[in-house]
């Protein structure tokens, strides 16, 4: 996978940036790294060449990316910008540079024309960008629907987003040792035993409330370097490491070391832990401010369902709304760094922020606790390929789905795992399963040629494979006018869902990308069991009133022919 490598690259691009003054796309910059790296074998900055440039915009663009000619200049300038910063990192010479700027140049009048060639198109974009152009637009070929389905309250009633009526949706968990592992390593652990060891070792006593004593809290923070003992004392009470009885201290029966308890008295403990932090009132010791420790179940219960990495300035603007009261202002940075040390967030390079897999753990045991359905996702990448793609038919987000896709690829060959995942799309497979196969095979090199090429005498495959074996420039028979319908249909036929979610985006992706008219007219002669659906899905969203009209009666054509 290249996202480490260009996550790297991105972070020391955006500082070169602040440095020099210079406004950096990095979106853009993003995409052409990841597409140098999932198709021209480009594993760091330094092994980009000219040759990179030009098959990058002149051949991998035109077939991947979904986007209208006049937006090369944009595309051209990050390039640009990439081989400036190239050169001023090191990581490229002067003469390769001025090579590079000569290959843009060249390549400057030829990219438009080049992105508006339909027959250069691949098969992700033959999909006609209807998936939503984020998600045809980076190198992640399935976009899987988030696993949170919508709730239909009874009329009348208000909605209700409390976790009982608000579905979770399949986490990943870690293995259980790796938990427990991650669990010792919580400084916020580490740090409630120390606290305990420090009371006993002295004969120190609570209040008769329970509480300590406020000198014991000045010298518990001198002495062991710690910050908020009365949080970790109020911890140790609740989880049971500690118990005050009036003014009286005993330790529970299994006390010990962190480092000497199980697997599971070390999770117990976590999960009581992690309860007592997003549950409890703390009065602004977690994160440093009142308001926000208040919020901390909500926040972490976003992370969980969200299930990817947030941006810093998507938690920022999050947090924006809570009402401070008389709190001063949020420190983002110091909140962030105080929950990293109880364990439940972990922050990226790319200032992403994301629950731990402990937290995830321990979040889900929580809501188990509260008798609230919280299911497990299947690993996917030990599944076969029917159990693959049903697996994210389920629903998942489109990156889980990617790492999903990547871990399982990367476990077999090139033929394999096309002869997997064709096989799995053969003998009548439902449209939108037949094309998370296919956009996956789209992703893989030469070396599954047989697989694919074995596949020329399935009706229903055989468009697709035409498309996959002539787009590699391999030999491959020519498509029919029949079958350049079938496959347009049954392309149409996997975008239905998402676009029935959002007719607007559909309508306008269709207008930019979209088959023409004269071959919409000629579907209802297909023999696609989706064909009426896609018409009439076709009929009622194109904004061009002449287009939509053509698929309206092309629907009735199609129907009539059925009945018939």
């Amino acid at each position: 996978m290249s996202i480490e490598w260009v996550n790297r690259a991105i972070d020391d691009l955006r500082a070169w940036g602040r440095a020099h003054g210079v406004a950096v796309d990095v979106d853009e910059i993003r995409l052409l790294c990841d597409y140098a790296s999932d198709y021209l074998e480009v594993g760091k900055l330094g092994d980009f060449t000219p040759a990179t440039f030009e098959e990058l915009l002149l051949s991998i663009y035109p077939r991947k990316v979904i986007a209208p000619p006049e937006s090369a200049r944009e595309t051209l300038a990050a390039a640009r910008l990439l081989v400036d910063f190239l050169q001023s990192a090191g990581q490229v010479g002067g003469n390769l540079a001025v090579r590079m700027r000569a290959t843009l140049d060249r390549i400057e009048p030829e990219m438009p024309a080049a992105l508006a060639d339909t027959s250069r198109f691949g098969m992700a974009k033959s999909i006609f960008s209807a998936i939503g152009p984020e998600s045809l637009e980076h190198p992640e070929p399935v976009a899987i629907p988030a696993g949170e389905a919508a709730r239909e309250d009874d009329p009348g009633q208000e909605f209700c987003d409390c976790p009982g009526c608000s579905p979770l949706p399949a986490v990943r968990l870690a293995s259980r040792a790796h938990l427990a592992a991650a669990a010792r390593g919580v400084p916020l652990l580490g740090d409630l035993h120390r606290l305990v060891d420090w009371m006993v070792a002295a004969g120190r006593t609570p209040t008769v409330k329970g509480a300590m004593r406020v000198r014991d809290v000045a010298e518990a923070a001198r002495e062991l370097e710690i910050d908020e003992p009365p949080l970790l004392w109020d911890l140790a009470v609740y989880t049971g490491v500690a118990e005050a009885q009036g003014a009286v201290l005993t330790l529970d029966d299994d006390y010990g070391p962190l480092a000497s308890r199980d697997d599971d008295d070390t999770l117990e403990l976590w999960a009581a832990a992690l309860e007592f932090l997003v549950e409890k009132e703390t009065a602004g010791r977690v994160t440093g401010t009142r308001a926000l420790d208040e919020e901390l179940y909500d926040l972490c219960d976003m992370l969980y369902r969200v299930q990817v990495p947030v941006s810093e300035q998507v938690l920022a603007e999050y947090l924006g709304e809570i009402d401070l009261g008389d709190d001063d202002p949020i420190d983002l940075d110091r909140a962030l760094a105080r929950l990293a040390r109880c364990g439940l967030v972990e922050r990226s390079r790319s200032d992403l922020v994301s629950l731990t897999p402990l937290a995830v753990w321990g979040m889900r045991e929580h809501y188990t606790g509260l008798g609230v359905e919280a299911p497990e996702a299947a690993d996917l990448a030990e599944a076969g390929a029917q159990e693959l793609i049903e697996g994210l038919l389920s629903g998942v987000p489109a990156e889980l789905a990617e790492e999903d896709i990547a871990r399982w690829l990367q476990r077999r060959g090139a033929a394999e795992a096309a002869g997997e995942l064709l096989a799995a799309a053969a003998g009548g497979a439902p449209a939108v399963a037949r094309g998370i196969a296919v956009t996956i095979v789209d992703r893989l090199g030469a070396e599954a040629e047989p697989a694919v090429r074995a596949h020329l005498g399935d009706a229903e495959l055989r468009p697709h494979a035409i498309h996959w074996l002539s787009s590699r420039g391999l030999v491959a028979p020519v498509l029919t006018q029949q079958e350049m319908l079938w496959v347009s249909v049954d392309m149409l036929a996997l975008a239905m869902p998402a676009a029935e979610d959002d007719l607007e985006i559909f309508a306008e992706n269709m207008a930019a990308s979209g088959p023409p008219a004269h071959l919409i007219e000629e579907m209802w002669r297909v023999d696609h069991p989706d064909v009426v659906a896609v018409l009439e899905l076709l009929g009622r969203s194109l904004s061009d009133r002449q287009v939509a009209k053509a698929a309206r009666k092309a629907a009735f054509k199609a129907r009539s022919r059925s009945i018939r």
